[in-house]
């Protein structure tokens, strides 16, 4: 597994730079969701260098059945939890629905939100040569940025669904067009979603800095998963993409059934997990 260095902050984190430097290295570059302090302090432990607090957290944490209805206080708030709850690992932050479609300098002060206010290290971004304007005046501005090209979730309104993009000619290479348009515009890496493998390998060949798959096949440079799907946690879809490590929803199920069966039936709590008072003043107290 990869281990990046850190120490490149103020704040010993690791940097854009650091993740950028991957690139030619021989191993993956492994990265996961967190959406809160306690999931953050899990990945670090693990050893996960880079932590996403993806706008996913609208589907897996807050309910919503995209991630469109997620605001930029969503946002700051749980990067805020993540950052809490790591010490060295380079935080990612996305940037929500129209926080930065609208103009550059609504882009620049919602990315400058998430850098300030959440403590992020850098942002994420959907989208390519459209929004290639925003991704330079970030990085000219000395917020690094992560593309995301292929399946955009914020987009599939007009996309039509959670699909696979690229299959086409005409696809693939815009798909090509915009990783080339987005390193040239100064982004530290992309996020490859949902595309056909051997064009996540080709885009991973044709640009100097770091790919990172997501249903995008093994030749990508690193890969990222959501917390939720890997632990099991989100039960109304299990993506194609996604290896469930361990079934933990089931599990928890399982544990509070015990428990409601146990405050039922007056076996929880049992002497252990109750607290005693000195006898004799208690029968003081009693008279």
């Amino acid at each position: 597994m990869t281990t990046l260095s850190g120490g490149g902050t103020l704040f010993n984190r690791i940097t854009a730079k650091d993740i950028r430097d991957t690139k030619n290295l021989k191993d993956k570059l492994p990265v996961v969701t967190a959406y809160d302090a306690m999931m953050a302090g899990l990945a670090e432990k693990a050893g996960c260098d880079v932590l996403l607090v993806g706008d996913s957290l609208g589907m897996v944490v807050l309910g919503y059945e995209s991630t469109i209805p997620v605001i930029m206080d969503d946002m700051v708030h749980h990067t805020k939890a993540v950052v809490r709850g790591s010490q060295k690992a380079h935080i990612v932050s996305d940037m929500p629905f129209m926080s930065f479609n609208v103009s550059v300098d609504d882009t620049l002060r919602n990315a400058s939100r998430l850098i300030q206010e959440g403590g992020a290290q850098s942002v994420k971004l959907e989208g390519g040569k459209p929004i290639s304007g925003q991704v330079k005046r970030l990085v000219a501005s000395g917020i690094p940025v992560m593309g995301h090209i292929g399946l955009t979730p914020q987009s599939i309104l007009n996309i039509g669904g959670y699909k696979i993009q690229g299959k086409i000619k005409t696809e693939a290479l815009r798909l090509l067009e915009d990783a080339k348009i987005l390193e040239e515009m100064g982004a530290y890496s992309i996020v490859l979603e949902l595309i056909p493998a051997p064009l996540a390998k080709l885009i991973t060949e044709e640009v100097s800095i770091p790919t990172i798959g997501i249903g995008a096949g093994p030749f990508c440079d690193g890969q990222v998963q959501v917390f939720h799907d890997l632990m099991g946690l989100y039960p109304k879809f299990v993506p194609k993409h996604t290896r469930q490590y361990l079934n933990l929803g089931v599990k928890i199920e399982k544990a509070l059934r015990t428990y409601l069966m146990e405050v039922k039936d007056g076996d929880f709590p049992s002497d252990h997990e109750s607290f005693s008072m000195d006898p004799e003043m208690f029968r003081e107290m009693l008279k």
